[in-house]
């Protein structure tokens, strides 16, 4: 993909991307939300040294922390996250465990565009899985997980090459382009 990483941000020191990153030569910065009197003054902190890099994009990855209303609308249309269903079935926690619950078919996991309502933005891409029968939480996870690992980097590739955009608050895609629609089918 003809795409640069420019710098990986964590609120966690641990974070393994942060050691991916560190060892690709990859600018990386940790600022710790517990150092903050709240929220705000946090996701204030965070945009701001987001901004002193002027990406392209903002890819959420493992960032598990809702962001403010405020930092969405900065940068809306160029925050990506990745969700673990089908959205907009389970948002939120615990997805493979609702799927399963529910006596879902079918389940997955969801890029889109990050909007000011939690899990609720507009879908690039949705891969499918088929539920299995008797299937564990584990499993499905793993499955899921790994289903990720695919869509993700075309969700990202469509971005890159200008094939899809946030406009007027849906996934928009080039004319001729494929998928017209989200969602994508993996077995």
């Amino acid at each position: 993909m003809p795409a640069e990483i420019i710098q990986v941000i964590s609120n966690r020191a641990d974070a393994f991307g942060l050691q991916r990153a560190q060892k690709a030569g990859i600018p990386t910065a940790v600022l710790d939300h517990k150092t903050f009197s709240d929220r705000a003054a946090f996701d204030t902190a965070l945009a701001d040294l987001i901004s002193q890099s002027q990406p392209d994009w903002i890819v959420l990855a493992g960032f598990m922390r809702i962001l403010t209303p405020e930092f969405v609308q900065r940068f809306l249309g160029k925050l990506i996250n990745i969700h673990p269903s089908l959205l907009p079935r389970h948002p939120g926690l615990n997805t493979h465990a609702r799927a399963l619950a529910a006596k879902d078919t079918e389940h997955g996991a969801t890029v889109h565009f990050v909007t000011p309502t939690v899990d609720a933005g507009p879908a690039i891409i949705q891969g499918v899985l088929t539920v299995q029968a008797e299937e564990s939480v584990e499993l499905l996870q793993a499955r899921i997980h790994h289903l990720e690992h695919q869509i993700y980097p075309q969700a990202l590739a469509a971005l890159v090459a200008g094939l899809v955009r946030y406009e007027n608050g849906q996934a928009q895609w080039a004319a001729g382009s494929p998928p017209h629609t989200p969602r994508q089918i993996f077995a």
